[in-house]
């Protein structure tokens, strides 16, 4: 039998108080619960919405046929500014140039050497179609860098490659990312630090990308990830997030192609 007890100053419904199970929390305790797991699982859903979305848009842009369009000796022969600009740099033989043609679709676009030191200018890749004039300009240029740590090549060489990079990286305001490759076998190296420390001293943003991922043991990623993490995270330029790829397996590419659609879009 329920007994309903109504006063003034209290609203007892005895019959309800009685079916509530020994232990168990007020319904709207339940229901707050239940909202909160709901808006989380809404904003997981968000998330994964926009990776796709942005996926597909790097799938687009990696689709069309892209093209070397200039070989920059030196500063005076910089293409004018315009498109978004994502540089790669990396110790020689690395995989900059492997990563570029398997990021396009395109094997030979930039020249792979078992020689280090090969690449020995600023090489521009922009998509195919394009005039260059003003008003058709490409949404985006890849610029394939020299490799830093060993060249077979004259020390004088050497050294204007160097002084052409620095000054290419503390100059350039349409260079909005520089992908940072570090050979997954051997981690972060000295000379890589060193770059690092230039790159942070310059406020140029810059991301860690693995290369060669595949040669390692797939049980030693995570740790290899953690490692790069701790030598990474407080370094002020550097962007959250590292990219572990296989330009011959293809792994890492979809999440590369995804993280440069997203910086023409905030640009």
């Amino acid at each position: 039998m329920c007994l309903h007890v109504d006063n003034t100053a209290h609203n007892i419904d005895a019959c309800t108080q009685e079916n509530i199970p020994t232990g168990t929390e007020p319904l709207n305790q339940q229901d707050k619960k239940q909202a909160a797991i709901r808006a989380a699982q809404a904003a997981a859903d968000a998330v994964r919405e926009v990776q796709a979305a942005l996926v597909e848009e790097g799938r687009l842009l990696f689709k069309k046929s892209w093209i070397f369009i200039r070989g920059v000796p030196s500063m005076k022969f910089l293409p004018p500014e315009g498109p978004v600009e994502i540089a790669f740099a990396g110790r020689s033989n690395v995989g900059k140039s492997s990563l570029i043609n398997a990021l396009v679709n395109k094997k030979g676009l930039a020249r792979t050497s078992n020689t280090p030191g090969r690449t020995q200018e600023l090489n521009y890749f922009v998509p195919d179609g394009y005039s260059g004039e003003n008003g058709d300009l490409p949404p985006l240029a890849l610029v394939d860098m020299p490799g830093y740590g060993f060249a077979e090549a004259p020390k004088a060489q050497v050294d204007a490659w160097t002084r052409l990079v620095f000054d290419y990286l503390r100059g350039r305001t349409t260079l909005k990312r520089v992908y940072v490759l570090i050979d997954a076998r051997h981690g972060i190296k000295k000379n890589d630090a060193e770059v690092l420390d230039l790159l942070d001293k310059a406020a140029v943003s810059y991301q860690i990308v693995l290369t060669k991922i595949d040669k390692i043991k797939p049980a030693g990623v995570p740790r290899l990830l953690e490692e790069t993490h701790k030598l990474t995270y407080k370094r002020a330029a550097c962007f959250p997030g590292i990219i572990a790829t296989s330009s011959e397996k293809g792994e890492g590419l979809d999440e590369l192609r995804a993280a440069i659609a997203l910086l023409i879009k905030e640009a």
